[in-house]
């Protein structure tokens, strides 16, 4: 075996890395987490227009149960004057009785638009409730699914860790020069050195010429030779 047989090796162990790294990248737990981001986004959207919709609700409820208890303190007052005697004339006795029936009326008008307004709330407050609740399901879920990402990880991590210790060991042996040059061609097509197999490139899956395999045969077998088609090493 030559240097450049030990190179193919390395090369092998470099793919199933970069493999290895795409597979953790890709990890299912990974996307599921994404989903369950996104449905907690939505909830959560979906929480804050309820939440804007029921405050406004809630706003206008409150003002007419305030204008509906101060309606109650003039109808009260105005009710102990007409009934306790400290007005007799019979046109002020008429206002009173007149201002009494309108406020009454106002008080029916304005409990009739509150308990409209209660039940406009409460499908809000069931959505909310409802939203809520999908929340903590979805996060609940997400700590899960991060558990399991983890112990999905630390397998994939602990399968790179061995594939690096197998190549550090054979590439500790390469010269400094050619293992550069293996560097250099790595980050360009990914796959730095191939076998040549006949005439034809294993990394290409071109022919060679004639006249270049004829070339390629008489030197050493630790001169390094390159692909004419791709520029690739060639181990063979």
């Amino acid at each position: 075996m030559t240097v450049f047989d030990d190179l193919l090796v390395v090369q092998e162990h470099d793919t199933r890395i970069d493999q290895l790294r795409h597979r953790r990248e890709t990890l299912p737990e990974r996307a599921r987490l994404v989903e369950i981001d996104e449905r907690v986004a939505g909830l959560e959207r979906e929480a804050a227009e309820a939440s804007v919709a029921r405050d406004e609700l809630a706003r206008e409820q409150k003002l007419h149960e305030d204008e509906v208890a101060s309606l109650g303190d003039r109808k009260m007052s105005a009710e102990a004057k007409l009934y306790g005697g400290e007005v007799s004339n019979p046109r002020e006795l008429q206002a009173l009785q007149e201002e009494i029936e309108a406020l009454g009326r106002r008080v029916g008008h304005l409990e009739d638009r509150t308990l409209d307004l209660m039940e406009r709330i409460e499908p809000l407050d069931a959505r909310l409730a409802e939203a809520a609740s999908g929340v903590a399901s979805a996060r609940a879920e997400a700590e899960s699914v991060e558990a399991q990402l983890t112990a999905a990880e630390a397998e994939v991590d602990a399968e790179i860790d061995g594939e690096r210790a197998a190549r550090e060991q054979l590439i500790a042996d390469v010269a400094p020069e050619l293992r550069a040059e293996y560097d250099q061609l790595r980050g360009q097509s990914g796959v730095a050195i191939a076998r040549l197999t006949g005439a034809q490139c294993g990394g290409c899956h071109l022919s060679l010429s004639a006249m270049e395999v004829a070339r390629i045969r008489k030197l050493s077998p630790d001169e390094p030779v390159h692909c004419e088609e791709c520029g690739r090493l060639l181990a063979r």
